[in-house]
């Protein structure tokens, strides 16, 4: 069974290379999607992945790469995407 979930975290998360972590945590992982920074400061970032791989995610990025400082994680269902591969999307 696979989960679809939509993700904002807070904190210092910008300029500390909290994307390529992530997209590093997500191909080891197996999750597919994408993640990006925000203006508001914030990272935003859409998994796909098993239920396991996916709490796995969520697990690393509640505390992410050196240097970060996560406050936060805003979690919420994500519509069924058939992503595959996980990208670094371009700043909104």
């Amino acid at each position: 069974m696979t989960r679809d979930i939509h993700v904002i975290v807070h904190g210092r998360v910008q300029g500390v290379g909290y994307r390529y972590a992530a997209r590093a945590a997500a191909l080891r992982l197996g999750i597919a999607g994408w993640v990006r920074n925000r203006a508001d400061g914030t990272v935003e970032a859409e998994l796909r992945g098993t239920l396991t791989a996916v709490d796995a995610m969520l697990d690393w990025m509640a505390t992410g790469p050196p240097g970060a400082g996560v406050a936060r994680l805003d979690i919420s269902d994500a519509a069924a995407s058939a992503a595959s591969g996980f990208d670094i999307r371009p700043s909104d």
